[in-house]
């Protein structure tokens, strides 16, 4: 496939939904796929406000790559009241190697469309993505 190593296309929707969530936090997270037949990254899930970090957590396939972003809110030391915007490469072992490879190739392409993220995480399995990786990575 030709069209791997210079990324996919990247359909409007993934940006106007990270925009909506970036300026009104209209959604707690995002889930993103490569739709393979028309070789572009669409939204797959969007997480209303009222959901938390289980349910981010559950939204991600167990044998699937994805990409995802996560808006953590959290209280800093001096008791202000923060959020960070995280971008997670979601890239399971037990996924395909074809799948593997064709998000690793897109993501940075991917990430450059999205502008106003803070943090970024790589994950294999469900412990490098935990919510104590995402606390400490936060502050």
């Amino acid at each position: 496939m030709a069209n791997a190593a210079s990324g996919m296309a990247v359909d409007d929707e993934c940006k106007l939904k990270f925009l909506e969530l970036k300026a009104k936090r209209t959604y707690r997270f995002i889930i993103y796929k490569i739709d393979e037949k028309k070789k572009m990254v669409v939204v797959e899930k969007v997480g209303e406000p009222v959901l938390n970090y289980d349910d981010f957590a559950a939204s991600l396939p167990a044998n699937e790559c994805r990409y995802a972003i996560f808006d953590y809110d959290f209280v800093t030391e001096e008791n202000c009241q923060k959020s960070k915007i995280f971008f997670i490469a979601w890239s399971p072992d037990t996924s395909r190697v074809r799948s593997k490879m064709i998000y690793a190739s897109s993501k940075d392409r991917f990430k450059r469309e999205l502008d106003g993220i803070q943090v970024e995480l790589q994950a294999t399995d469900p412990s490098e993505v935990g919510l104590d990786v995402i606390r400490g990575r936060a502050n």
